[in-house]
């Protein structure tokens, strides 16, 4: 093997990550950028050795996959870029029609856990939603994710009613929630110790440094994204958390328990992680 194949899911909430692939850490790896829901398909398919995907992705192919340890997309409370849009009350929801993004998997099951605890029992259907139309006309509310939700989160429609699922979630059970893993293909984490080391450094390092780096970090994207300095600095800094700890790994855990009960996953896995030289 020359290059291990690694997916790049190119959301915001991992901007350190990109920075540094961007700036070097990308070197002998071949990179394959994403929405969720693609690179979701190509790690469970062998397209990829490595990738950070959605954490029920791992539930569902615990036996392909093994979980890349101390790193993670996760927050205690608020999220910020997971947002239910909606026409009516949250409590109101019952039969309606809810259309789900396209790009996630994730927030697909946290959502259906979310509405089930208000006694909701909606229509899904996924599709394409956009910041520019959030809620087509046939539908009571719709499910965003990633950039698109942070620019909803910040530039709320009169009229519409907006909940954050982080916060949902922690309401709920009183719980962290990680929304995204670093899994890695079983054979290649058995097989390739060395460059899986390499990765896990990389990708690790990325997001220790972060506080140090943040300043030219937020400013390398203020020219292309649609966000205020203060605005990225309060998500990145206070809001998204990295570091996969044993708190963590407990509301991930209670996710997979919910999500069992409501037949959204076939079992409930295990966590089992890659072996490597911990930082």
């Amino acid at each position: 093997m020359t290059c291990p194949r690694v997916g790049h899911i190119d959301f915001l909430n991992v901007l350190p990550l990109s920075y540094s692939y961007n700036h070097g850490a990308a070197q002998g790896l071949s990179i394959t950028r994403g929405v969720p829901a693609v690179l979701n398909n190509d790690i469970i398919n062998g397209r990829l050795d490595m990738s950070n995907t959605s954490s029920i992705i791992y539930a569902r192919h615990s036996e392909k996959l093994v979980i890349l340890p101390d790193v993670c997309i996760s927050t205690d409370g608020p999220v910020q870029s997971i947002l239910l849009i909606s026409k009516k009350p949250i409590e109101s929801l019952k039969d309606d029609k809810i259309i789900l993004t396209a790009k996630s998997a994730t927030s697909h099951c946290l959502l259906k856990i979310i509405l089930r605890s208000y006694g909701a029992i909606p229509n899904y259907y996924v599709r394409h939603v956009g910041p520019d139309a959030p809620i087509p006309d046939d539908a009571t509310a719709s499910l965003l994710i990633g950039d698109d939700a942070l620019w909803c989160y910040h530039h709320r429609e009169e009229g519409l009613y907006y909940y954050d699922l982080g916060q949902e979630w922690q309401e709920l059970t009183g719980q962290k929630m990680v929304y995204a893993l670093w899994v890695v293909n079983r054979d290649f984490a058995e097989s390739h110790l060395e460059m899986l080391q390499l990765i896990y450094d990389r990708v690790t390092k990325s997001f220790r440094k972060y506080p140090e780096q943040k300043d030219k970090i937020i400013r390398s994207v203020l020219d292309d994204k649609p966000f205020t300095y203060e605005q990225l600095d309060s998500y990145l800094y206070n809001t998204i958390k990295w570091n996969l700890t044993e708190e963590y790994k407990k509301g991930l855990e209670t996710f997979y328990a919910l999500a069992h009960n409501m037949n959204l996953i076939e079992h409930i896995p295990e966590l089992h992680f890659a072996k490597v030289r911990r930082n």
